[in-house]
């Protein structure tokens, strides 16, 4: 992947002081990342993201004290913030993994892989991509398969099969649209069809139904 030419402004939410400092310094020393903070609890990020004009991601721990990053998400989404959000954590329940997925997320990073794996996350997050290890996502659909009707003999069309697909390898809808060369209002049609036929309601339930897919053809 090409690293982004301008530099990404980067705030980070761990309750951990000394993993939060590790981390600050191997960013700083990115040249095309600026961390424009440091903190350790909601409160905290919910200040800076008033005095920062712009954030383009947050690295998110889920576990900060008595609140959590639930408790972030609402908080960052009230305020209208509108950038990327990349969960860094130790480990997290499926459910609540799935939960953040819904609010926004846009991936989900465990702390014990090296800090070069980090860095190609956090990339790819901010090129529009989600960043899921096949075993996080797996877990979160193992735990919400009862969470939407199940739709295995929903007969889809080659475009909706294509969308679907790409859905599956986190890419975005103007991303999608760039691969089919189509205009990204048509992707949204499509993903309106899908979300009707397969009778779910967000991008993480139509991601249990391509796995879903998939298994069965590998069976």
């Amino acid at each position: 992947m090409t690293e982004r030419a301008c530099t990404a402004t980067v705030l980070l939410v761990d309750d951990h002081a000394l993993f939060r400092e590790s981390i600050r310094r191997f960013l700083e020393a990115e040249a095309n990342l600026d961390v424009v903070g440091s903190v350790g609890t909601v409160e905290e990020a919910g200040a800076v993201m008033s005095h920062e004009k712009k954030i383009d991601l947050v690295l998110l721990d889920y576990d900060l004290g008595e609140r959590d990053g639930l408790d972030f998400m609402r908080v960052a989404r009230s305020s209208g913030f509108s950038g990327k959000v990349l969960l860094v954590t130790a480990g997290i329940d499926p459910r609540k993994t799935a939960a953040m997925l819904d609010l926004g997320v846009a991936g989900v990073f465990l702390k014990h892989n090296p800090p070069e794996q980090l860095k190609r996350a956090i990339l790819d997050v901010l090129a529009g991509n989600v960043w899921l290890e096949r075993d996080v996502l797996q877990r979160v659909l193992q735990v919400t398969s009862g969470d939407a009707p199940h739709r295995s003999e929903t007969r889809l069309t080659e475009r909706e099969s294509q969308v679907l697909s790409f859905v599956f390898d986190g890419l975005s809808n103007k991303q999608i649209a760039d691969r089919l060369s189509v205009s990204e209002s048509a992707i949204k049609a499509t993903m309106q069809q899908l979300f009707q036929k397969t009778g779910v309601r967000t991008r993480s339930q139509l991601v249990r139904i391509a796995l879903e897919r998939l298994d069965r053809r590998g069976s």
